[in-house]
């Protein structure tokens, strides 16, 4: 009898263990879910923004961020990191770890704290290759710097204006192997010429 005591709590303490496991299960999920900083939701990306205006980089100095940053420069590697559900970024410095990041004032300003809605933009591909940037928060307000290399205020900025035109581009000396591949085409001449290299005639 006591030993179907035994059976009878241990099959108890069994059942709420597995009951307390699914359960600790689904508030994870819920909470990875929910939360928006879910690196599995996340795809992160270094590149350099190059400024129109300027002809330099976005770099991300500390407080401090401005578009004058050389190709290849420490300060102008920018982690970009992409929710995959649409086009929202927050851009930090891989070196700085600061975040760019817009205030109610409409200045651009770098915080170590990235999860703010001020630090979050939304791009918009321009018809002239370049991309645009403009506050997830504040409507209509972009991300731009003037040809001193300077920020612009949120407030004094419209999408056709040059000083909010970036493009992205890898750091110096590095090509995406993706893109790489993507803009390299076979034809039958170039399979021909790649055989003839691999077999080279004699004579």
């Amino acid at each position: 009898q006591q030993g179907l005591v035994y059976d009878h709590l241990c099959h108890v303490f069994l059942l709420q263990e597995s009951q307390q496991s699914s359960a600790d299960f689904r508030i994870y999920i819920e909470n990875h879910t929910r939360n928006p900083d879910d690196l599995s939701r996340k795809q992160i990306r270094i590149y350099q923004l190059y400024s129109h205006t300027t002809g330099k980089h976005v770099q991300i100095l500390g407080k401090k961020v401005n578009a004058n940053g050389d190709d290849g420069g420490k300060y102008a590697l920018l982690v970009v990191e992409t929710e995959t559900f649409g086009s929202h970024i927050r851009i930090k410095g891989k070196e700085s770890e600061y975040y760019i990041c817009m205030n109610k004032n409409g200045k651009i300003v770098g915080k170590l704290n990235g999860r703010n809605q001020e630090c979050v933009f939304v791009e918009e591909f321009l018809e002239n290759n370049y991309t645009a940037l403009v506050s997830a928060k504040y409507k209509g307000w972009y991300l731009g710097f003037n040809r001193k290399g300077r920020p612009k205020k949120g407030s004094r900025t419209t999408q056709t204006q040059q000083e909010v035109h970036f493009m992205k581009r890898h750091p110096k000396g590095k090509v995406d192997p993706l893109e790489e591949f993507r803009f390299t085409t076979v034809t039958k001449r170039t399979r021909r010429a790649r055989r003839l290299k691999q077999n080279p005639e004699t004579n």
